[in-house]
Formats: structure tokens, C-alpha cells, sequence
């Protein structure tokens, strides 16, 4: 038990140490990016889905479109609004939202993520 003090001060560095990556950093996260949307999206002023719903769930929205797609047929989404989209990435979101650099990968950098989409879809399909 004499060694008491020298267990407790080296527990304590040890958890300073190891949290002070959190508490060094808490609140000074980056802000999140601005994106710069085409001129076509602009003048759409509508997207398949609300702006804050798209930010937020935009790949689950992707994914249920790609499965619709491959395994039912399903060509054509209809959003809250009644107004019809068809459900493809390359065709219906880079029409409007062509440039990846300005749009998609400030994103996607900043969140660390990683997406699949570009091994199979090209970047401006009807340009070609």
C-alpha cells in the first residue's frame, strides 16, 4: 500500500493522455462545407427531396433507388409533392449536380466517407 500515490498520479496522467485528444478539441470542429450548386439547380429550385432531408439521408435515399431498380423494375419516384423523378443517379441528380468536385466530394472529405457510387456511375453521362 506505500506505493498508493505513485498508483493514483500514474492513473491520472494515464487518463489525461488518453483523453486529451476529446477535451483538447471539444468544440472547435471545422464548419461544415458550403457546396456550390450549377446553374441548372439553381434555376430548378426544387430536388427530388427537401434540401435538409437530402443532406441527411441522401445515400439511404440512393440505396432504396437502387434497389427498387435492380431487383423490382421500378423506374419512376414520386416525392411528398406528387411530382415525378427518375430514379437514377446518373441521369436525375448529376443532371443538376454535375460538378463532383464542387458538390459532392467538399462532403464527403469532410465527413471522412468514402462512396461506391463512382465505380459503377460516370461523371457526367449525357455529356458523352
Amino acid at each position: 500500500m506505500k506505493d498508493k500515490k505513485k498508483i493514483l498520479v500514474g492513473l491520472a496522467v494515464f487518463i489525461a493522455a488518453i483523453t486529451f485528444p476529446f477535451w483538447y478539441n471539444m468544440g472547435k470542429a471545422a464548419p461544415a462545407p458550403e457546396v456550390e450548386l450549377t446553374a441548372k439547380a439553381k434555376a430548378a429550385k426544387v430536388c427530388v427531396m427537401p434540401t435538409a432531408y437530402m443532406q441527411a439521408n441522401h445515400m439511404q435515399l440512393l440505396d432504396v433507388w437502387r434497389h427498387k431498380v435492380t431487383r423490382n423494375g421500378e423506374r419512376m419516384f414520386v416525392n411528398a409533392d406528387g411530382k415525378m423523378f427518375n430514379m437514377s443517379l446518373s441521369n436525375t441528380c448529376l443532371d443538376c449536380h454535375s460538378n463532383y468536385e464542387q458538390f459532392c466530394a467538399r462532403c464527403h472529405n469532410y465527413a471522412s466517407v468514402s462512396p461506391y457510387c463512382w465505380d459503377c456511375h460516370i461523371d457526367n453521362p449525357k455529356g458523352e
